[in-house]
């Protein structure tokens, strides 16, 4: 993980970590009897994860926990993030390993659990200084974010031991009803009242695809990579893995492709190097996907359109937060520019599909 996204621990994101470490030490091997050095990641997903580092040993392990103040809910559940590891890792390799769970409020006052930190690289938005993709790299990079994706949606849940991880058929249309009513809860006067795109997407559903075991925030951020080939190496952020129908997975990926040739306030938004020659661009990964997993891509529009919806609501809630002085964060001062920006995407694409 890049080091430059980490930096000493936030006051209020501080806990006991003579606590944590005295009850680690029993519970994984081989860690020294020194204090771990602790740095905190920066960014990145909503649960807070550090970097605990053993001088002595050379040992890394990585600690996540919910936000402080936040009391467990479905979304911040650290015991089913860490079970579902647990049981996916024997089927697909670049799940991170999990080492312990701890449940005792009395050690750190939250639930966390700790896990091996996976060596490599992450790209963000802009390239490591000093870092080159030439387009044969960057082209095998983008098959590898659309292979990988492939070989997790082939894991059969039942032989992992997850079957129950999701509620099973009916996924399109529950996350279609739950997406539309966080965006009716989280709206403010300047934004858009998606009517139009939730009235055409209710009524151009399709039938669960398949149900199989999904990622839900599938990024090329959230890949770790070989320093010197860029091979895959790991899958970080498993918080929101569930049963559901692989094209949603795909569609709520690419609603952050950006590609070259995408207009300035898409490529704006852009927070991953997907824009570099030689990237596959949507279309190509669609085709890509939809020929290796034996689907069709005849709906393809209806999964665009979700994937962009969805990437609205996750803003609008975050602009929320903003709008109400919930949060002071100045980068979220103008979401509600790219809420509006993404309900006119929405409608290009349904204008397009209907003229076909």
């Amino acid at each position: 993980m890049n080091d430059k996204h980490q930096s000493s621990v936030r006051a209020e994101d501080s806990f006991d970590v003579e606590r944590a470490h005295t009850w680690l030490t029993e519970q994984v091997d081989g860690l020294s009897r020194h204090l771990p050095e602790v740095t905190q990641f920066t960014g990145g997903a909503s649960n807070l994860t550090y970097l605990l580092r053993y001088p002595d040993s050379g040992r890394e392990l990585i600690l996540r926990r919910p936000p402080t103040g936040h009391k467990a809910s479905s979304a911040h559940d650290m015991a089913r993030e860490y079970r579902v590891q647990e049981a996916l890792k024997p089927a697909f390799r670049y799940v991170p390993t999990v080492h312990a769970l701890c449940q005792d409020q009395s050690v750190i006052g939250s639930d966390f659990y700790v896990m091996d930190k996976v060596p490599g690289l992450i790209l963000r938005g802009h390239l490591p200084r000093g870092m080159t993709l030439p387009e044969s790299k960057a082209r095998a990079l983008s098959e590898a974010f659309v292979d990988t994706l492939t070989e997790l949606h082939r894991v059969d849940p039942a032989a992992a031991g997850l079957i129950d991880l999701g509620k099973g058929t009916g996924y399109v249309r529950r996350q279609l009803e739950g997406w539309t009513r966080r965006y009716d809860q989280a709206r403010t006067w300047n934004t858009p009242s998606f009517g139009r795109v939730t009235a055409w997407l209710a009524d151009n559903q399709p039938d669960d695809a398949a149900i199989c075991v999904i990622h839900n925030d599938w990024r090329l951020d959230n890949l770790v990579l070989g320093e010197s080939d860029l091979h895959v190496t790991g899958v970080l952020d498993w918080e929101m893995a569930t049963l559901g129908d692989p094209l949603m997975d795909l569609g709520s990926a690419l609603a952050y492709w950006v590609q070259a040739d995408d207009d300035r306030m898409a490529r704006a938004t852009r927070r991953q190097p997907t824009h570099l020659p030689g990237m596959l661009t949507r279309t190509e990964i669609v085709e890509r996907y939809c020929d290796r997993m034996g689907l069709s891509a005849d709906n393809w529009p209806f999964y665009e359109v979700f994937g962009l919806f969805r990437l609205a609501v996750i803003a609008q809630q975050i602009y929320y937060r903003y709008h109400h002085k919930q949060t002071r964060n100045p980068a979220f001062r103008h979401l509600w520019v790219a809420v509006n920006y993404l309900d006119r995407r929405c409608r290009s694409v349904i204008r397009h599909t209907c003229h076909h």
